[in-house]
This record gives C-alpha cells, sequence and structure tokens, in this order.
C-alpha cells in the first residue's frame, strides 16, 4: 500500500528540527514505527536554517498529506504554526513529537514526552481547534503564537541563550542564563494596558495556556480552547524579586505569590514606561523574537486544528 492508497487522515508530513533530535536519540523512529504499523504514512523532511519549518508548513500540499507534524521543540513549532496561520485554508492539522528542550506544548496538552502517547495521539488523537495568540510590533510586522509573548527577565535570559550553549547543556543553559542576568540586573518598567486599563510591571509574560518553561503552571485557568489570553504580572522589580518569583515558580506556589497577578484579556499591549524600547528584547514561545516594542497581543480570528491525545 503506498500513501497515495491510504485516506487523507493517515498522511503526515514530519517536519524535523536535528538539532532538537540529537538530544532525544531514537525517538522519533520509535514514534514513527508504531505509526507505520497502524497503517500511516510519514515522508520525513529536515529543517536547516531558521525559518525553514514555517515555510514547509506555508506550502506543503493539503492533497498529499492532512498532517503537519513537527518533531522538535517550541521553537520549530512556533515556526510551523506560523506557517499554518499563513496558508490561504485551515486544511492541515498540526501533530507533535517532543523533541525540545523544554516541550512546553507537549505537556500543556498531555503528550508529554512518552513515545507511546505520542504515538497514539498521532494515530488517533482529536484534532482539536485552538485559539492561536497574535502579535504585531512596533514596525508594523505580524506574527502567531500558541503558547506566550514575554518581555522583561525572561525575555534577557532568552536572549543571552546563544544556540551552541543550548545544544550542549539543554534546560541548564537557561539554568546559567539566569544567574547572569541575575547579577547584571537593571530594573525595568513596562507599561501593560489590558482591555484598556493600565498597569506597571517588571516583567510581563502574555500566555495561552497554562504552563512555563517545562511543567511549571503560571496561569492556573489558561486554556488553549478558549479565545482568551492570561496576562502574568510580575509586578516587583529587583535581582532578590527575580530569585522569589523564580522559587515560587519551581515550587509550584508562583500564582499564590505576592507581586505577582494574572490579569485574564482579549487585547493587550506592551511598551517601556521609559527607555529605548526598541532595544529590548521579546521572547515569543521560548525563543528569541526580532520584535520591536510597543506589542498588540490579541487572539487570531482563525483558529488551527491541534492533534490532542484521544480520550
Amino acid at each position: 500500500m503506498t500513501a497515495a492508497d491510504l485516506p487523507p487522515s493517515r498522511r503526515f508530513l514530519v517536519i524535523r528540527n536535528p538539532t532538537a533530535g540529537r538530544r532525544h536519540p531514537g525517538v522519533l523512529d520509535q514514534v514513527l514505527a508504531i505509526v507505520r504499523r497502524g497503517g500511516l504514512a510519514a515522508e520525513i523532511v529536515d529543517t536547516t536554517a531558521r525559518g525553514d519549518a514555517e515555510r514547509l508548513a506555508r506550502d506543503a500540499d493539503a492533497g498529499r498529506y492532512d498532517g503537519i507534524v513537527v518533531a522538535g521543540g517550541d521553537g520549530t513549532i512556533n515556526e510551523a504554526v506560523n506557517g499554518l496561520m499563513a496558508r490561504a485554508d485551515d486544511d492541515l492539522t498540526l501533530g507533535i513529537i517532543a523533541l525540545g528542550t523544554a516541550n512546553v506544548l507537549a505537556r500543556e496538552i498531555g503528550v508529554g514526552t512518552r513515545t507511546e502517547v505520542m504515538a497514539r495521539t498521532l494515530s488517533g488523537g482529536n484534532a482539536t481547534p485552538v485559539a492561536v495568540g497574535r502579535l504585531n510590533d512596533g514596525r508594523g510586522v505580524q506574527s502567531h503564537f500558541l503558547l506566550m509573548v514575554g518581555a522583561g527577565f525572561d525575555a534577557h535570559v532568552v536572549a543571552g541563550v546563544d544556540a551552541e550553549l543550548k545544544r550542549r547543556l539543554g534546560k541548564g543553559a537557561y539554568v546559567l542564563r539566569s544567574l547572569v542576568e541575575m547579577l547584571r540586573y537593571r530594573d525595568r518598567r513596562y507599561r501593560v494596558e489590558i482591555d484598556g486599563q493600565q498597569h506597571v510591571a517588571a516583567s510581563v509574560v502574555v500566555s495561552n495556556g497554562r504552563l512555563y518553561a517545562g511543567p511549571y503552571v503560571v496561569a492556573p485557568a489558561a486554556d488553549l480552547r478558549r479565545a482568551s489570553l492570561s496576562v502574568c504580572l510580575f509586578e516587583r522589580g529587583g535581582r532578590w524579586q527575580v530569585a522569589r518569583y523564580g522559587a515560587a515558580l519551581v515550587s509550584g506556589r508562583l500564582p499564590r505569590a505576592a507581586g505577582y497577578r494574572v490579569v485574564e484579556a482579549a487585547a493587550v499591549r506592551i511598551d517601556m514606561v521609559n527607555g529605548a524600547a526598541d532595544a529590548e528584547p521579546v521572547q515569543v514561545d521560548g525563543d528569541h523574537a526580532a520584535a520591536v516594542l510597543p506589542l498588540t497581543v490579541g487572539i487570531a480570528p482563525r483558529r488551527l486544528r491541534l492533534l490532542m491525545p484521544p480520550v
């Protein structure tokens, strides 16, 4: 039986980030071996540079494939999401094989990093419509995200982690960079307009989901399936406050921490209270983005169909 003989729901284009795959050798082969035994067809294409996953997802032939599967981390998934949102029609589903450092989306939807769950989700998962965040920066450049947009301390950390350090140390690269950023900490203030109401914070993360940096909860009420964003405000500045927020995050106490608030929103605008806004880094889905403040963040009018584990 060839790929052309299979029903459309059983044909996938697998976009593989080979750099991420080196951290999890054998996982992709194991998952694909399971789904192929079940009759699914999967064609693999590797990325070689930033932007490849976006282009491949945007240009994929819906007559040949029913879905895009990203084998990589949250950054590669973000590229594919932008490619799918650039298509004229909602004609391809999105599946994931988690090979990244934090794998936030995989944890968010309950797939995690277990090969059997990933395979079962691709074979019989529910194509669930999820809300997609939309970001416009100060230059008028528009992009999309599934997880989060951040400005402040976390964005500075992400901007300082280079690809080689991340490849060698994995999550340790972010821990190391966090310590560096704490030592060189400079107090910043962001003006955050949430549905017309003004707030000021030392850092802000606009989240579409519950989780951050892996399994850590930042927005308990968030849900990818609803058209609403959770704005996480870190109201207190200073290196010791950063350390306190970090300790609360990893211990599961952040939503109850003093000086931390989560505000539900449909529309958000982020700018500097003072300073050179265009010099401030922004992180999108855990990767450094070439965005420029001010940012306007909302929900895209079109949803994306994401393969979630079968009930």
